[in-house]
């Protein structure tokens, strides 16, 4: 959950997978209150109509043969009127119902449900199966004068809600049919969304890449005004940190200058005894061993990278012609595209330091494998020489090694390459080669 892409894609899913619902039911229930509202006025236009025809005379209900709404005149039509009266039976105190008239509609059905009757001027809506189908009951009852006597009735009308089910269940249909297409367009628009919005960092992102690869020395990309000061600012610090490194390296040239013209000079007197030249000599070692750990770009944060395969070849070159008389065969397998991020200078100083030892042990052959990754670049520099004793590896790799421990052909150029290697948080191991029996030397970033 550390992606931003993956916080924002999961807020906009949840969001749409829980609004989008909210409103179709919302909808769904409007639209299903929309068509009781619109039944029940229908029905209540319709008791008005047959109100309008009904008659009372001498305690009787008069009622014409056909009403003007046909459907009444229809037989099993889905809509029904019956009206009643409300009688007590004394005997048990019981009050029923008394059909006083029905629709032709409802001549071939029979009501099994008890019919309500509320009160003159209210009216009672329900639901009732008639025919094994639902209906929707609605119930008004009135009063008419007969001689100076009220004479009060229910009117029942019933609507088959078949047709009002149907159309609810095709809005329903229709209805998530198309919010479920929305929900998908709706994603890949926020996908979209979101690509874009979050593209600059994408780009930030490469071009960091870039610059730590060594193609980019800084940020040039067209970034959003809330990105401006980081971009600003981490050119600000990688132009610090280049300008930095320079003066440094520029400071320490200057040092080995300022040592190397003096001892030049006082080991070019002839009076000197053969121990004092020895450890003039030993002096100018260290001199040079400490200068160049110093100068090591390893812990710049940011590494320009530089391609292996000139350098190797570069080397190579030049190596053949100081040991021409050993009659040398390199074999090279060099990745042409691995990059070694850090400064060239280094690298050449590491490389030839191995491949020089390389040479001064090998018989007739050199292998030089550079393997590059995605987060791996390994160096394998072997010879068919005498190799290395296991018990030598530690001493002519550690810090404090004297030159006269090492085996011939291996000098104080190794403790050299032990330090940059660590420098740039590598690994440099020591064994032998199977292929050609001699040493092998792998370098790990």
């Amino acid at each position: 959950m550390n992606s931003l892409k993956v916080r924002l894609l999961l807020s906009t899913l949840a969001m749409t997978v829980v609004m989008l619902p909210i409103i179709g039911l919302t909808l769904s229930n409007a639209f299903e209150r929309q068509l009781n509202v619109a039944l029940k006025n229908e029905l209540k236009a319709y008791s008005y109509s047959i109100f309008t025809v009904a008659e009372v005379e001498n305690n009787l209900l008069l009622m014409p043969e056909l009403l003007l709404e046909n459907q009444f005149n229809i037989n099993q039509s889905g809509l029904y009127a019956l009206i009643t009266k409300r009688s007590k039976e004394t005997e048990i105190g019981a009050i029923k119902n008394k059909i006083l008239w029905q629709s032709q509609s409802l001549l071939t059905l029979s009501l099994t449900a008890v019919l309500p009757s509320p009160d003159v001027g209210q009216t009672l809506i329900s639901k009732i199966s008639l025919a094994d189908s639902p209906h929707l009951l609605y119930s008004f009852s009135a009063s008419f004068s007969d001689n100076g006597q009220d004479f009060e009735i229910t009117l029942h009308l019933i609507k088959d809600q078949q047709a009002l089910l149907s159309a609810l269940n095709d809005f329903e249909k229709t209805l998530w049919a198309w919010l479920l297409a929305l929900m998908v367009v709706f994603v890949f628009v926020q996908i979209a969304w979101l690509l874009w919005t979050l593209k600059p960092l994408t780009v930030l992102s490469q071009e960091l890449e870039h610059i730590e690869k060594g193609q980019k020395k800084a940020l040039d990309a067209n970034y959003p005004l809330e990105l401006q000061p980081v971009t600003q600012q981490l050119n600000a610090l990688l132009a610090l940190e280049e300008n930095q490194r320079k003066r440094y390296r520029n400071a320490l040239s200057d040092l080995a200058h300022s040592l190397k013209n003096p001892l030049a000079v006082i080991q070019s007197q002839q009076n000197i005894s053969a121990s004092a030249s020895e450890q003039l000599t030993l002096i100018n070692n260290i001199i040079e061993h400490q200068l160049k750990r110093a100068q090591s770009a390893g812990q710049s944060s940011w590494h320009l990278g530089v391609k292996i395969k000139p350098v190797v070849d570069k080397l190579i070159s030049t190596l053949a012609k100081i040991y021409h008389d050993k009659n040398l065969s390199f074999a090279v397998n060099v990745d042409a595209s691995a990059i070694f991020k850090g400064d060239e200078a280094d690298l050449m100083e590491i490389l030839g330091n191995l491949l020089d030892n390389a040479c001064k042990a090998a018989k007739h052959k050199i292998a030089i494998s550079v393997i590059s990754s995605a987060k791996i670049l390994t160096i394998e520099i072997a010879d068919d020489g005498a190799g290395i004793e296991a018990s030598q590896r530690d001493i002519i790799l550690s810090r404090g090694g004297r030159a006269d421990t090492y085996q011939a052909g291996h000098g104080i150029g190794l403790a050299i390459v032990n330090d940059l290697v660590s420098s740039y948080q590598g690994q440099l191991t020591i064994s032998n080669s199977t292929t050609l029996n001699g040493a092998v030397f792998t370098l790990i970033f």
